[in-house]
């Protein structure tokens, strides 16, 4: 593991993780299992056709829903949408974001942190974003905007005026968004392998996102399928346990296909030099969804910025070493 701090310009080693240091970029995918991707060139038919694919049923938060992911409390917000969340502890608020794909959930994402957090003492919330988790999934389209806004509104139902927020992928890109949407919200941002800060090409060119929409263009994913294309998001395919398996194929179950057809994120990349408050960041080298270079552009434009690179660590660090990450975090939060 590498860690870099922007207020001196200095890498340090931190050793025991792995056995290995952080080595260039070329390297990231040696040795690590591909599925069978699209072209990049197909991209944009592949989002084309994924908007004539047939809906799943949908259920609403009256519904009858399976055990797994586990149901906490629903806000129901001004724009009429309805937002499941999760809760634990007392404190300062921490809320934690989770990332998109297929039956993603705030719970599956931050199972291995959410209670080492709270018994730090934090008041953690655990959100389901909207068209994600038992949240509404209404037929519509998903920009960032979308997420943001209701992400807000949801903060604002649940008495937060300060918080930190902690963003996974499609999560940090929503932290950063709110964060500088509501500077006077947002005290700290951590931020794991975040997306929205690099252009729509190169994530197509990502093997992570190209496995990922070429399977929502086929048969969609089977329960075989899903668990081929969440061992991808881990170094370890071992990660993806029969637990994490079930939580995320019940929510899927219930995803319409819009969430991903007609996701919107553009490239905040230019907006990074805006963002004011203290920055921690953690990225795994063999991430196939998020660049690695992405902890470069955040370091390089947040001054208050500090970065985490994992050996032998995808695109979730705070599952794959939920040890470390929690202590990074609490850390962050108490200085």
């Amino acid at each position: 593991m590498t860690e870099y701090n922007a207020s001196n310009h200095d890498y340090s080693v931190i050793s025991g993780v792995s056995g290995a240091m952080f080595e260039a970029e070329t390297s990231c995918f040696t040795g690590v299992r591909r599925t069978p991707i699209c072209p990049p060139t197909g991209c944009t038919a592949i989002l084309r056709k994924l908007r004539t694919l047939t809906e799943p049923p949908v259920m609403n938060a009256t519904t009858t829903r399976p055990s797994s992911p586990p149901f906490g409390r629903i806000a129901k917000l001004p724009s009429g949408h309805e937002m499941h969340y999760l809760e634990q502890g007392k404190g300062p608020a921490v809320v934690l974001v989770h990332g998109s794909g297929p039956g993603a959930n705030g719970y599956s994402n931050f199972k291995r942190n959410i209670r080492p957090i709270a018994e730090a003492g934090y008041r953690v919330l655990v959100p389901d974003m909207i068209g994600f988790g038992w949240s509404s999934k209404p037929d519509i389209d998903y920009p960032l905007d979308l997420f943001v806004t209701t992400l807000l509104e949801f903060l604002d139902e649940v008495g937060v005026k300060r918080c930190t927020l902690v963003g996974n992928s499609l999560g940090g890109a929503i932290a950063i968004k709110a964060s500088l949407d509501r500077p006077g919200l947002v005290e700290k941002l951590v931020m794991m392998g975040t997306g929205g800060i690099e252009s729509r090409e190169t994530y197509f060119a990502m093997p992570g996102i190209r496995a990922m929409v070429s399977q929502f263009v086929g048969a969609g994913f089977d329960r075989p399928g899903l668990r081929e294309l969440l061992e991808m998001l881990a170094f370890d395919p071992r990660v993806v346990d029969d637990a994490l398996l079930d939580e995320r194929w019940n929510v899927l179950q219930t995803q319409p296909k819009a969430v991903l057809a007609r996701m919107l994120i553009p490239d905040l990349s230019p907006r990074l030099i805006d963002i004011r408050c203290p920055v921690l960041g953690f990225w795994g080298v063999e991430d196939h969804f998020c660049p690695v270079s992405g902890a470069n552009k955040i370091l390089a434009a947040v001054g208050d910025s500090r970065m985490v690179l994992f050996a032998h660590c995808g695109h979730w660090a705070m599952l794959e070493y939920p040890d470390i990450f929690n202590r990074y975090v609490v850390d962050f939060l108490r200085n």
